[in-house]
């Protein structure tokens, strides 16, 4: 399940400070598709441990998310939490 922005402030409200949220979804297609090119290099070296049905469905599976990814139909977040604020200003690393 992928939680939407408001399922996750809900549960989060009242128990954490959000401190940081950063969006990684726009870029993240990316990451996919590389993934992708290096599964099927190395296909070669782990295929007789496994199906052609396994095959497809990694393949499927790094292609299709890749494009909710790039269409912007689902997002990858990093949230950083803290329990009662950080002391000083919270400094994200990006």
């Amino acid at each position: 399940m992928l939680p939407s922005i408001k399922q996750l402030g809900e549960a989060s409200e009242g128990l954490f400070v959000m401190e940081d949220w950063h969006n990684f979804g726009p870029y993240y297609h990316q990451t996919l598709l590389e993934w992708d090119k290096n599964f099927q290099k190395n296909w070669p070296l782990i295929q007789d441990q496994f199906s052609e049905t396994f095959y497809r469905m990694f393949r499927y599976y790094f292609n299709s998310f890749a494009g909710a990814f790039k269409a912007r139909h689902i997002q990858l977040w990093q949230i950083v939490f803290s329990n009662n604020g950080t002391k000083g200003v919270y400094t994200s690393v990006r």
